[in-house]
């Protein structure tokens, strides 16, 4: 008889034992439940009992347990307010501007053209400012520099006899400066100057092209070599002769070169 009862007062006290290892292996926080499982040696009262809710007291500074209950330690009532929050900004640009009647007109040519705000801007301003024109790109001979220009599909190039024009062979039209847009290269490029050092002489580092210039009779603006365009823009080309040997009578005479840079 003792035996039969030592067996059945057996089966309980390994079901307990099982209930704890799968509650621990699914509950998050399983090394807390270890713990507790080992502290209970195995007895079936121990694995039964549940988890201490205490919480352990908190130890205050002794700033912070001279304010009262509700107000803030002195440490956070020191601390600066934080910021307001920042207004949402929109996320087009052109949300801001009184298009009027026109706006609805304006999205839908931004969407057709697939451009931002400032390219659609750009393209309309460029469009209208440069009536006539054409964009013409270029640059040197590796593609360190490359450039845009804004010029008649009709160039009219100057073929300058000077001691270095003549030298290296330097045919080029002049623009405005505002015309002009250098798209990259300007870390790739050096100048060179001579004589009156008025103009300046930029050719690429790596590859010793010369696509432009800041020529002597025009330092507001740009001598573009039409030999280092790309090609489909140019239409025509008219190629005048530019007595720069005698550089001071050849200005004097010409009506037209002088303001070649001008808006």
């Amino acid at each position: 008889m003792r035996r039969a009862r030592s067996g059945v007062a057996a089966k309980p006290h390994g079901q307990k034992r099982s209930v704890a290892s799968v509650s621990a292996a699914s509950v998050p926080g399983t090394n807390r439940t270890r713990r507790s499982t080992g502290q209970a040696g195995g007895g079936g009262r121990a694995a039964g009992r549940q988890p201490s809710t205490k919480r352990r007291p908190r130890h205050l500074s002794p700033r912070a347990q001279e304010a009262g209950p509700g107000e803030p330690p002195p440490e956070l009532a020191l601390l600066p307010p934080p910021p307001p929050p920042t207004p949402a900004t929109p996320t087009s640009s052109a949300a801001t501007l009184d298009l009027g009647d026109q706006r609805e007109r304006w999205e839908t040519f931004q969407k057709r053209q697939r451009l931002t705000c400032e390219g659609a801007a750009k393209l309309l301003l460029d469009t209208f400012e440069y009536q006539g024109l054409v964009k013409h790109t270029g640059g040197c001979h590796c593609g360190a520099v490359r450039f845009e220009v804004w010029a008649s599909a009709d160039l009219h190039i100057f073929d300058c006899n000077c001691s270095i024009c003549k030298k290296k062979q330097n045919r080029h039209f002049i623009v405005p400066a505002s015309r002009f847009k250098l798209l990259k290269g300007a870390e790739s490029m050096t100048t060179y100057t001579f004589n009156t050092h008025k103009a300046q002489h930029t050719f690429c580092k790596r590859c010793g092209v010369q696509s432009f210039y800041t020529p002597r009779s025009n330092p507001g603006g740009y001598g573009i070599a039409p030999h280092c365009l790309d090609e489909g823009t140019v239409r025509s080309v008219v190629i005048e002769e530019f007595n720069g040997s005698d550089w001071e009578k050849a200005m004097k005479e010409h009506k037209t070169i002088k303001n070649m840079s001008k808006e």
